[in-house]
């Protein structure tokens, strides 16, 4: 790598010289800087104590990002932090790589003391204990000997983690009920080793419900380690877990905005007169590929995600459910085969996650509609789904944090993105304050208004009226009993087949039709007559290529065909037999 792409990382306490692809010649010396300059104790190390570095380069990360740059040295110099910083600016890896440069350290240069577990990272969703356990896992990767990571976020795999557990990895990551649970158990002791805590998506830990556990859990945990909050947003739970995990912590709020800049995020809203335009406008935008790419859908209510999803099923469009009622695997399987590019449309709510309950209740005490079984689940925070080009906000969020939340799924990693959020006239006051949120005072609106002509596609109206009235309550109740049958049995039955076979899983498809309620194949098809105008040559561009095509096919078969080839020549005359 050359020496001008790593000077970013030099002033946060990675040396340079250490960001190399393997191979190369490089000191091995971890030299750690604080936040003053001040080198920090070090000594000649094994070369697998450069992992670390090696595996930022090979992540392909030239420099640090602000929250990186800012929480990396104060945490080598073991202070205690409470870090906000917006969705996607790689928080896990702030926490990450002083975790892991503080174990090998501490390996490499103290006494020889007992295996245990020095490091524990809590997180509100099991989807979310996975992602944190891979990247630091892809950190760890030239040490994976050295440094051993655990999670244990999912129930249904308890004897299968108390084995894992006996072993005692340097790191555990997991849910704090989870945690809990095993300290319980006795097959988790944190109090004679305990180090470091973390707490990511700090903001979400007690609106989820995890307050008791959280109490609980911090009785088993020694008076002295070093600890951070991670969060996205400040709220009064924040202070809250601020009195309860943190000693003397520094505070980061980093003076960047909440979402990226509109050079690389646009945010438009487009004012819906009524429920059904939005159904309208959302067939349009899908039937006539004017949003390309992959895309996630937002509603608020798991039965407004069926109904969304049986709706465009009426027309040909595929798209699946990321629902909480379904088995872990399930939806882990959902977002990989989304970020493989399986499928380019995945319905989602965060409902679950971010509905703002009262004070004291338990998460996820809501209407019928709003409920999920699993209440460890959710998407709208720090999944990270790949190459996202569009976030539909088919539902005006709950919060503005939620908006802040959804529209953190697209433009990632410097990639371009785009922000549609659907209002309708009533939710207009809701919108300001979001509004609020994002730009501050005297600064230009950040929503602009998006220039759809309603009326171009108001042939489509009729179709889009007979694919909702086709979407009953009894049908959204079918389909949701239905996928959550099939996802048990790929899930559990098929468990051990797809160990044997993991080439076979790939064939496994989220967004195949559920057909609960009755579909009109002729919906399907969009005829000329209702493309407008303007819009025909660019969402037809091969038309003529297929016309063409099935044209010399019909010619073809009318050669063929024998019917269409006869030709009368008239009935012969017998020759008269002439007389012996």
């Amino acid at each position: 790598m050359a020496d001008s792409e790593s000077l970013g990382f030099e002033h946060m306490g990675l040396d340079p010289r250490l960001l190399q692809v393997p191979g190369r010649a490089g000191d091995p010396r971890i030299r750690l800087k604080g936040s003053q300059g001040t080198p920090l104790p070090s000594a000649p190390l094994e070369p697998h104590s450069s992992s670390v570095s090696q595996a930022v380069a090979d992540l392909g990360w030239s420099r640090p990002t602000l929250i990186q740059e800012k929480a990396i040295p104060l945490a080598l110099e073991g202070k205690d932090l409470l870090a906000r910083a917006r969705t996607g600016s790689g928080k896990t890896a702030a926490y990450a790589i002083p975790m892991l440069q503080l174990l090998l350290h501490r390996k490499a240069t103290g006494p020889v003391v007992e295996q245990a577990v020095r490091g524990v990272v809590l997180v509100p969703t099991k989807e979310l204990a996975r992602q944190a356990q891979s990247m630091i896992q892809q950190l760890s990767a030239y040490c994976s000997r050295d440094v051993r990571v655990a999670n244990v976020s999912a129930a249904e795999d308890s004897a299968s983690q108390r084995a894992v557990l006996m072993e005692k990895p340097d790191v555990v990551v997991g849910t704090p009920s989870r945690i809990l649970s095993h300290l319980q158990q006795d097959n988790l002791k944190l109090r004679d080793s305990l180090e470091l805590l973390v707490v990511d998506e700090a903001d979400l830990i007690f609106s989820f419900g995890f307050e008791e556990e959280l109490k609980s859990l911090l009785c088993h945990l020694p008076r002295i380690y070093q600890a951070f909050l991670m969060s996205a947003t400040f709220n009064e739970d924040i202070q809250a877990l601020k009195e309860l995990v943190l000693h003397n912590p520094v505070t980061l709020k980093l003076q960047e905005s909440q979402l990226p800049g509109s050079d690389q995020l646009q945010q438009f809203q487009v004012v819906c007169e009524s429920e059904e335009d939005k159904f309208l406008l959302l067939y349009a935008l899908l039937k006539l590929s004017l949003i390309r790419g992959k895309s996630l859908l937002f509603v608020n209510t798991l039965e407004r995600s069926y109904r969304l999803r049986l709706f465009l099923e009426q027309f040909s469009i595929p798209t699946c459910v990321l629902n909480g009622e379904l088995p872990l695997r399930s939806r882990c399987h959902i977002i990989s085969q989304f970020n493989q590019g399986f499928y380019d449309c995945v319905i989602a709510t965060d409902a679950e996650v971010l509905g703002a309950p009262a004070k004291g209740k338990r998460q996820g005490r809501g209407s019928k509609g709003n409920k999920a079984s699993d209440p460890e689940s959710g998407v709208a925070r720090g999944i990270d789904f790949h190459h996202v080009s569009a976030v539909l906000n088919f539902d005006l969020p709950s919060t503005p944090e939620a908006y802040i939340h959804r529209a953190g799924r697209t433009a990632r990693a410097n990639n371009p993105g785009i922000v549609l959020t659907f209002v309708l006239p009533t939710e207009q006051s809701h919108l300001g304050k979001i509004e609020e949120l994002l730009c501050g005072e005297g600064e230009a609106p950040v929503l602009l208004p998006y220039q759809f002509r309603m009326e171009e596609i108001e042939g489509f109206r009729y179709r889009c009226r007979d694919a909702m009235r086709s979407v009953t309550k009894q049908s959204i109740r079918e389909a949701r009993l239905k996928e959550i049958k099939e996802e048990l049995l790929h899930s559990e039955k098929l468990k051990t087949y797809f160990e044997d076979n993991p080439r076979d899983l790939q064939l496994l498809r989220h967004d195949l039709p559920l057909h609960p309620a009755v579909v009109k194949p002729h919906l399907g098809h969009v005829p000329d007559y209702l493309v407008p105008p303007a819009l025909r040559d660019l969402v037809r561009p091969h038309k003529k290529r297929k016309k063409l095509s099935s044209c010399r096919k019909a010619k073809k078969v009318k050669t063929q065909n024998p019917l269409h080839n006869f030709k009368h020549r008239g009935r012969k005359s017998r020759p008269t037999a002439m007389p012996s």
